[in-house]
C-alpha cells in the first residue's frame, strides 16, 4: 500500500472517531457511563478493522473455502465485539437496570465506523445526527412523565 493511501484512510479514521467523539460527549456530558474516549475508540477501532478487512488477501483459487478472506466476516465480529463490550455498561442498581441507552449508542457507534470504512460518508453523518437526536429525547418536554408511565422495571440512562 502506497503512504497516500494510508494517508487517505488516517483521514478515515479520523472522522469515524470524531463522530464518534461527538456521540460519546453527549453521553459523558448526560450519564458519565461511557464517554468521549470510549466512544471515538469503538468508531475508529471499527474503521480500522474495516480497512484492514478489505485489504486481507485471500486465496486465488476459489474452490478453497478453509482460509478464504470475507471482509463480512471481519464486521460481524465487529457485531457481536461491540455488544460484548456494550454489555460491559449495563449495570444492576437496587434491581433497576442502568446503562442500556449508553451500550445502545456504543454499539451504534461501531457501525458508524463502519460506515466511514466503507465510503458511506452520508450514512455515517446522518446516523450521527440521528443519535443525537435520539439521545436528546429526554430534554422533550413531557418525555420523563411519558417513561414513568406503567410499570417499568428498567431505567434509561438518560
Amino acid at each position: 500500500m502506497e503512504w497516500y493511501q494510508e494517508l487517505y484512510i488516517v483521514a478515515h479514521l479520523l472522522l469515524a472517531a470524531f463522530l464518534g467523539a461527538v456521540i460519546g460527549y453527549e453521553r459523558e456530558r448526560h450519564v458519565g457511563l461511557a464517554g468521549i474516549r470510549t466512544h471515538a475508540a469503538v468508531a475508529l477501532g471499527a474503521c480500522l478493522f474495516g480497512y484492514i478487512s478489505f485489504n486481507i488477501v485471500g486465496p486465488t483459487n476459489a474452490s478453497s473455502v478453509v482460509g478464504s478472506a470475507d471482509p463480512s466476516r471481519v464486521a460481524a465480529q465487529i457485531v457481536s465485539g461491540i455488544g460484548f463490550l456494550g454489555a460491559g455498561v449495563i449495570l444492576r442498581d437496587k434491581g433497576r437496570i442502568r446503562g442500556l441507552t449508553t451500550a445502545a449508542s456504543v454499539w451504534a457507534t461501531a457501525s458508524i465506523g463502519l460506515a466511514v470504512a466503507n465510503q458511506m460518508y452520508i450514512l455515517a453523518i446522518s446516523s450521527t445526527l440521528l443519535m443525537l437526536g435520539f439521545l436528546s429525547l429526554h430534554r422533550v418536554p413531557g418525555w420523563h412523565k411519558w417513561k414513568t408511565q406503567g410499570r417499568r422495571r428498567y431505567v434509561d440512562d438518560d
